[in-house]
């Protein structure tokens, strides 16, 4: 699957067919069944992450990425000490963020994830942000990123394998606000492969992305 966070697609796709069954008949969503919940946004970091330690700091032409106050991250991604490696560390966390900063902004063109994603990621990155937009739905909630597992190679490619808990993390309606909140299931837990390719610029782009909910290795 060549997109992030497939749990949250997979709700959002079966919320909005309930959201609009109850539209029909005349009553609000506040109701909420197991396959309701959307996890996926990301934490303030309660530990030293890549993007805090590594070794360069992001450039200035780099896009800011401010996220609302409802949204947290935590990214348990320690400096390794390798420049590369931290570098790739440190461009993945900004590309999980500026997705996120897309469906805030309800924007699937948006300029900050493009930034980070390139060719089938960022295909696969733009169906999955216009899915929120045509339902006129945004996540809230937190987010912990995990068990990370980065190898450079000497021609400026790399993979990142990496976990995501989306167990708090969802959907929420933005014309009523209201938020959707579910059991935490297996398929919470989120592992994650990246192809990465280093832009004459500096900026690790993501090429290829494919996940998998229900990881056992991301349940630990």
């Amino acid at each position: 699957m060549n997109r992030r966070r497939p749990t949250l697609l997979a709700a959002l796709t079966l919320t909005a067919a309930a959201a609009l069954t109850l539209s029909a008949c005349g009553s609000d969503d506040s109701s909420s069944s197991d396959k309701d919940e959307i996890a996926g946004a990301d934490t303030g970091s309660s530990s030293p992450s890549a993007s805090a330690t590594t070794a360069g700091p992001l450039e200035t032409d780099r896009p800011k990425i401010d996220l609302p106050s409802d949204l947290s991250y935590t990214f348990e991604w320690p400096r390794t000490g390798d420049k590369e490696k931290d570098a790739v560390l440190a461009d993945s966390e900004q590309s999980i963020k500026a997705v996120d900063l897309a469906i805030v902004n309800q924007d699937a063109l948006d300029k900050a994830y493009l930034y980070y994603y390139e060719g089938e990621a960022a295909a696969g990155t733009q169906e999955f942000i216009q899915n929120y937009v045509d339902q006129k739905a945004g996540i809230t909630g937190s987010y912990r990123f995990y068990a990370p597992e980065v190898t450079v190679d000497e021609d400026g490619t790399a993979s990142f394998t990496y976990c995501e808990d989306q167990g708090k993390a969802y959907v929420k309606y933005l014309k009523t606000d209201k938020v959707r909140k579910t059991e935490v299931t297996a398929k919470s837990y989120v592992i994650y492969h990246t192809s990465l390719k280093k832009t004459s610029e500096g900026v690790w782009e993501i090429q290829k992305i494919a996940s998998q909910s229900g990881s056992e290795k991301c349940q630990l």
